[in-house]
């Protein structure tokens, strides 16, 4: 899907939601004749000395499938401004792209969970000190709990019953995590082993299982690293439950409903406010893209491509349905940049 189809299906609900999201000064552009800018920064010669349009190489982008949108909506906006730079994003999740990186298959690995010891460790043994390793925040996501329209009991699931829904050998029937609910079987939908959307879930609900003394996350339900599987698993079976990000939940619109989390502290629905804000817990993420100090001294196309990407991820991370950043932790970011930036 690209990612102006994607724009038609939610420009109304980001401008409903705007005025809840801050927005990044520096992202936002001047008035463009260009009208299929997508409203980014396209301006060649940015702050810092890089001048977009002189670029020229190839970038090289893989890893997490719900990063994808973004940095596919970067690529879009800076092929653009840097026509001679062919910029190649694909998504094998955020272990595979892991994987690529430390293997130097590709520049940017996207990730929607920071990088383990053990990834670092193979990046150190292929030639990437940790030292090297440069983490970038490109956006705050909502890691969504679903169900189907036809489920009308599960509004709100506690961080027990989801806890009991997913761990091994835990509930089967709806009725096994509260005794009004259906005695009927629930089918099960969750990302792939590689996708850091399954890291994240196990670790904020305590599925570890391993060395730990917790249980281990299930799989005996249905697990892909594509997204849409699960939307078009979940939508037509009111005994299915799953769980992606806040995106794709939004790119569905009245197929899929939400289910409010209570945290400890009350039902909470997942939202760019709600996540924002920190009370959408413990289900609200950051979200990253990686690369590393060598690349970006060896290859200013990368460079260029980062550097477009965080002067313009606030804009397009809304677009594609994921919640901008505060102004200070995207300056924060930026400055990560800065030393490598032409004086």
């Amino acid at each position: 899907m690209t990612r102006m189809m994607k724009k038609g299906k939610w420009a109304l609900l980001f401008v409903a939601l705007a005025s809840l999201v801050a927005l990044a000064a520096a992202a936002c552009g001047g008035d463009d004749d260009d009208d299929d800018d997508g409203g980014a920064d396209a301006t060649p010669t940015q702050a810092g000395g890089l001048d977009y349009s002189k670029l020229s190489g190839e970038v090289k982008v893989d890893g997490s499938s719900t990063v994808f949108p973004i940095s596919e909506a970067v690529a879009e906006e800076f092929t653009k401004a840097a026509r001679g730079v062919q910029t190649k994003v694909a998504l094998s999740g955020t272990g595979g792209g892991f994987e690529k990186f430390c293997r130097k298959e590709i520049d940017v690995s996207d990730a929607s969970r920071p990088i383990n010891q053990k990834e670092k460790d193979a990046c150190a043994a292929a030639g990437i000190p940790n030292a090297d390793i440069i983490e970038l925040q490109v956006a705050i996501d909502a890691l969504t709990v679903v169900v189907s329209p036809q489920n009308t009991w599960a509004k709100c699931m506690t961080t027990a019953q989801l806890t009991k829904a997913f761990q091994a050998g835990g509930a089967t029937k709806w009725s096994d995590l509260d005794p009004s609910w259906p005695a009927e079987n629930i089918k099960f939908y969750y990302p792939g082993a590689d996708s850091g959307t399954f890291d994240y879930f196990k670790e904020a609900l305590k599925l570890r299982g391993e060395a730990s003394k917790e249980p281990s996350h299930r799989s005996d339900g249905t697990s892909s690293e594509d997204d849409n599987v699960l939307v078009r698993g979940i939508e037509g079976d009111k005994n299915a439950i799953g769980y992606f990000g806040l995106a794709y939940y939004l790119g569905e619109g009245k197929k899929l409903s939400a289910v409010q989390v209570d945290g400890g502290k009350g039902c909470v629905a997942p939202s760019f406010e709600t996540a924002l804000d920190g009370t959408y817990t413990p289900l609200s993420r950051p979200l990253f893209v990686y690369t590393a100090a060598a690349i970006l001294k060896e290859k200013e196309e990368v460079l260029g491509f980062l550097d477009y990407y965080l002067k313009n991820t606030n804009e397009l991370s809304k677009e594609v349905g994921y919640v901008s950043m505060p102004d200070a932790l995207l300056k924060t970011q930026q400055d990560k940049l800065t030393p490598y930036l032409p004086k």
